[in-house]
């Protein structure tokens, strides 16, 4: 059965440029973050461009995917595009200048390679990757995806996974998502497959924020105020992080 789709969330975002203006004055003064809204709208459209092999740091893997939906057709690169633009925003109201590595639901890419790249190119003192998982329909909850060391990363492995747990924490308060069921323990599941995070040089982390099979969590999942919700505990967690609290 398909999710409520009553009070779907909108498919646009406040996010509308790649760099977001600060606000003076907040705790994140001169922090920059870097926000990864996972896979791209449009990606379903070029194949061939989103198969193409990359490295990820190990080894070889597909440049980006289209990801998961909800069994009511709702995509997953939406909402990790709403969510994404939610969270700039609340960042941006702190101070912090935000970095996102696209502006669009309707473009294709970049590749997972480039999205490193753009949060080390900025100097990001945190990045965060923002996606919603595909797992087992009887599954639910949220799981925080950290590195693993494997040379080039291996100055934030400490830093990634003390954002992780702050994360973490900030997330499953603020929302009241319970921690995954069928991925990692206690919420933090470390990653040694993702190039985001292989070839990342600022500490940085993967949020799966939901299970788009489970219907429940399906049902929440697609609505403005969870979306909106899930943002400000996601800026709990790097606020926490960025300011030692």
């Amino acid at each position: 059965m398909a999710p409520p789709r009553a009070t779907a969330a909108p498919t646009t975002s406040p996010a509308a440029t790649a760099s977001v203006a600060a606000h003076a004055g907040g705790p994140l003064t001169g922090k920059v973050v870097a926000i990864d809204p996972g896979h791209n709208g449009g990606n379903f459209s070029n194949p061939s461009y989103i198969n193409a092999p990359i490295w990820n740091g190990r080894a070889s893997e597909a440049c980006d995917t289209t990801g998961a939906a909800t069994n009511g057709g709702y995509t997953e690169a939406q909402f990790n595009f709403n969510v994404a633009g939610y969270l700039a925003a609340d960042l941006a109201a702190e101070g912090a200048k935000v970095v996102l590595t696209r502006t669009t639901n309707t473009g294709v890419g970049p590749c997972v390679t480039e999205r490193a790249a753009i949060g080390n190119a900025a100097h990001a003192d945190a990045a965060i990757s923002i996606h919603a998982d595909g797992g087992p329909p009887s599954g639910r909850g949220f799981a925080v995806l950290e590195p693993v060391a494997d040379g080039p990363n291996n100055a934030i492995i400490g830093p990634s996974a003390t954002l992780g747990t702050d994360i973490r924490d900030t997330f499953g308060a603020g929302t009241g998502e319970p921690v995954s069921s069928y991925d990692g323990v206690n919420g933090i599941q470390p990653r040694s497959d993702l190039a985001g995070t292989n070839l990342s040089t600022v500490p940085k982390v993967f949020i799966e924020c939901a299970n788009m099979r489970n219907a429940t969590d399906a049902a929440l999942l697609v609505t403005t105020s969870w979306q909106q919700g899930a943002a400000k505990a996601l800026a709990a967690g790097i606020t926490a992080f960025l300011t030692g609290r």
